[in-house]
Parts: structure tokens; C-alpha cells; sequence
């Protein structure tokens, strides 16, 4: 492995655990076991490593959302394949990155906010459009305003201010909220299938 990919590899592993701003590029250097001075022969500066520490995330994340569309049975399994996704990447990230990045790393920040009202808001509002043409979601929605909801809701989680840290699990919120979301749209056919996924992943739990 090339010392740059080593470096924004172990990066993004620190920064997601512990919070982008706890973790220093002395901290980064040790764990890599190389030099400060190695890292930034590749990184100008911490804002240019957490830029690429992003790219990882934003390339990751369209990966996955690409590849539930096409494995997914239906508009409302691919929501259920998206959360498993959410879920488990909430399980290995500080609640603090979003904040760190908003707060400290305004350029990596806009990257990934960009990310999210471009290629997220097309990926909720093309399952919109498809979940209604599949019956699933009621005709009446307006995809637009549904779209902008369901992606505001998805990144309210991180406001600390509602949520405060340690009440409840990121995961559960996100459970929470999606449950409601997609109750709120689905026609009595979408609800049929709703319970369908949700007694199948209980059932895979409790195995």
C-alpha cells in the first residue's frame, strides 16, 4: 500500500471512531508509526487529509446507494436496504463528525453537503417516482417536498441540540424516523410490505 493511501486510511478510521477535531496529525502519525513530517510531504494541512477522509465517505456511500437500487426488490426494500446501511455505519462513527466538519473544515464540509443535496436528494426522489409507479407510495405526494423532508430528517439526528448525545442511539433515531417516514407515504399495499421486512428482520435477530 502506497504511504498516502496508508495515511487517509487510518485517517478516516480515527477520525469516524473519535471525532475529527480529538484526533491530531501527531495522534495520526503514531498510529501510522511514520513521521509528521511524512504526512505532510501528501497533506499541506489537516483540512486537506479531511478532504480526502471525505471523498472516502461520499464514494462509499454512492457505491452502497447504487448498488441497493439494483439489488433491491422494490422501492420500499431499497429503503430498508439504505437504513441497514445507515445503521451500521452509525454503529462505527462519532456523532461529532458532522459537527467537527460544519465547524473546523468549512471546504470539506461543503463537499459533502453537495454530495448530500445532489446525489442524495436524486436517490430518495427517484425511489419516490418508483415507489409510486409500483403502488407502493400514495399518488398524492409531492415527490419534491417528500424528498427534501426525508434527507433533512435523515441528518437531524446529528443536531445535538434535539438530540442530545448519549438519550438515545443514533441508530434508533434513524429506525425511528424512517419508520415514520415511510408509513407516512406507503398505500395499504406499501404497508403489507412494510411488514414483511420488518417481521423478516426481527426474525434474523432473533436467530
Amino acid at each position: 500500500m502506497e504511504p498516502q493511501e496508508r495515511i487517509v486510511i487510518k485517517s478516516h478510521e480515527l477520525f469516524m471512531r473519535y471525532g475529527i477535531r480529538s484526533v491530531s496529525m501527531d495522534e495520526v502519525a503514531n498510529h501510522l508509526g511514520m513521521s509528521k513530517k511524512t504526512i505532510y510531504q501528501f497533506y499541506a494541512d489537516k483540512d486537506a487529509l479531511v478532504e480526502d477522509v471525505i471523498d472516502i465517505e461520499i464514494n462509499r456511500n454512492k457505491s452502497e446507494c447504487i448498488g441497493h437500487k439494483q439489488g433491491s426488490e422494490n422501492a420500499i426494500h431499497e429503503i430498508f436496504l439504505a437504513m441497514d446501511m445507515v445503521k451500521e455505519m452509525l454503529s462505527h462513527m462519532n456523532p461529532s463528525v458532522i459537527f467537527d466538519l460544519e465547524k473546523f473544515h468549512p471546504s470539506a464540509f461543503k463537499k459533502y453537503s453537495d454530495h448530500k443535496n445532489k446525489f442524495l436528494y436524486t436517490t430518495i426522489r427517484e425511489n419516490l417516482e418508483l415507489g409510486k409507479k409500483e403502488g407502493l407510495y400514495r399518488e398524492e405526494i409531492q415527490t419534491d417536498i417528500m424528498a427534501r423532508f426525508r434527507l433533512t430528517s435523515m441528518f437531524i439526528i446529528f443536531n445535538h441540540e434535539l438530540f442530545p448525545l448519549g438519550k438515545h442511539s443514533l441508530a434508533h433515531t434513524i429506525e425511528e424516523i424512517t419508520d415514520n417516514f415511510i408509513y407516512g407515504i406507503a398505500t395499504a399495499k406499501g404497508q403489507k410490505l412494510i411488514q414483511k421486512y420488518k417481521q423478516q428482520r426481527l426474525k434474523t435477530e432473533t436467530v
